[in-house]
């Protein structure tokens, strides 16, 4: 049995996860409830994922690194080794995740990066699609899909709502 990847990340109506200037103010002044359901899916992980521009964000409005209790993956082109938080991959992100994968341990949260995210759905390496749909239509910015996805069926598990937040819960069949 292998690992599952899941994907939770909330999105616009109209289909984007961030403006184009990686501006999310828009997300955080959202009224949700309790934290949207982060926490039990928190729990179901042991293992993040992320592109560098992702973690770049994370340390720069963060003040502390958030996952410290889980085993990070930064996947960079310019940047290698590892830091007390992550360990840098210059390798493809699709083939590194099949091994990551194949490995013993619980969940994989893919956080974020819409160069990752495009290439895991065009291979379909996502087990689980957990996408919060927030009440704003941005009009432009970094698309949750890119063009010329390969077709994947889902199967609809839950839908919950959190105040303003929409949470929509697929698994793929």
């Amino acid at each position: 049995m292998s690992r599952e990847v899941i994907l939770f990340i909330a999105v616009s109506l109209d289909g984007f996860i961030a403006k184009e200037d990686d501006d999310l103010q828009w997300l955080m002044e959202t009224e949700g409830e309790g934290d949207n359901g982060y926490s039990e899916m928190y729990q179901s992980i042991d293992t993040t994922i992320m592109g560098k521009r992702t973690y770049d964000w994370v340390r720069e409005h963060l003040e502390i690194f958030p996952y410290t209790d889980k085993k990070n993956y930064v996947f960079s082109t310019t940047q290698t080794g590892s830091n007390e938080y992550v360990e840098f991959v210059n390798e493809d992100v699709v083939e590194f995740t099949k091994k990551l994968k194949a490995q013993q341990g619980s969940k994989i949260w893919m956080v974020g990066g819409g160069v990752i995210l495009d290439a895991f759905i065009k291979e379909n390496v996502i087990d689980e699609y957990i996408i919060t749909v927030t009440p704003h239509i941005l009009g432009s910015g970094i698309p949750l899909f890119k063009e010329r996805n390969p077709q994947i069926n889902l199967q609809l598990i839950n839908t919950r709502r959190f105040g303003q937040f929409v949470e929509l819960h697929y698994k793929v069949k």
